[in-house]
């Protein structure tokens, strides 16, 4: 296999830029381009100064790892799955969602402060609009403090420990304590109460939900679909399929058979973490050449 270093330097821009393409119109959408050049260039002040965590791990390739764990984590309440289920399109338009939900931490991380205080407006008039009854009877409400509490401790505590493997500079742990409290202000912007403000206040919030987690058929479904079968082209199979083994082989333990996910603990701590490795260190390389680098 021919080395980079030995390739065309324009052979290897073009590559990059195409790999860099790619990667933020899946992310970003049709509308990404323009969007994020509003989310960086416009002036004003921002909710988060440039040397806060929360724009380190929220701007790092980690990221593509950590929000899948993210989906597969949430996806064990019931209550938040049947959200997702009736509601998002999640399987008709997957990468819209992802769109959405991208814009939305890009918004609120490093644009104005005007503008993510009308995305949290927009986003909690979203959500007044989500509730219905889950397959056994119970109602839900995505206004439901409860189940925004658990929807942000899910993505915090996989962007964080996607960061904390993956990332390109790792959190010291004042660092690490500092994110958790950056995305407790986005939380109770959206309505969570007594969002945690340090590691351990996360860890003992996470650990109170355990008593209403569960496998559901929409949540196995939903991770059936998420690590089986995405609608991507062929090409892109292969990496896709690096960054979500990767994300399986940070799930909890106890979260394997509820899900049916694999657990293969030799296999996650060499061959997939080093795959892992390689995928992230490949995205941060594309990524270098997108379209808007943040201010």
């Amino acid at each position: 296999m021919t080395p980079l270093s030995a390739l065309p330097v324009n052979l290897v821009s073009d590559a990059r830029r195409a790999l860099a393409t790619e990667l933020f119109t899946r992310v970003a959408g049709a509308e990404g381009v323009e969007r994020a050049r509003r989310v960086h260039l416009s002036e004003g002040e921002r909710w988060f100064s440039e040397d806060r965590p929360i724009r380190r791990v929220h701007a790092d390739a980690a990221m593509f790892v950590g929000g899948l764990r993210a989906l597969l984590l949430q996806s064990l309440h019931p209550l938040a799955m049947a959200g997702v289920a009736g509601h998002s399109g999640f399987r008709g338009d997957p990468w819209g969602r992802l769109a959405r939900t991208s814009h939305f931490l890009a918004v609120t991380t490093f644009g104005t402060a005007e503008d993510a205080e009308a995305m949290v407006a927009r986003i909690r008039g979203i959500h007044r609009r989500v509730n219905g009854v889950t397959p056994d009877g119970r109602s839900y409400s995505a206004t439901d403090p409860h189940l925004l509490s658990w929807v942000h401790l899910a993505e915090v505590d996989s962007f964080l420990r996607a960061h904390d493997r993956y990332g390109a500079e790792p959190l010291t742990a004042a660092e690490r304590d500092g994110y958790v409290a950056d995305t407790a202000r986005v939380a109770a912007a959206l309505g969570v109460v007594d969002a945690p403000t340090t590691v351990s206040e996360l860890d003992r919030q996470l650990a109170a939900f355990r008593p209403e987690l569960a496998g559901t058929p929409q949540a196995r479904d939903a991770a059936r679909f998420l690590l089986l079968s995405p609608p991507l082209p062929a090409a892109a199979r292969t990496g896709y399929a690096l960054l979500s083994a990767s994300a399986v082989a940070m799930m909890p333990l106890w979260t394997r058979w509820p899900l049916r996910l694999p657990y293969l603990p030799v296999t996650e701590a060499t061959g997939v973490r080093l795959a892992g490795q390689a995928a992230v260190r490949t995205i941060r390389w594309a990524m270098g050449s997108g379209p808007v680098q943040s201010r």
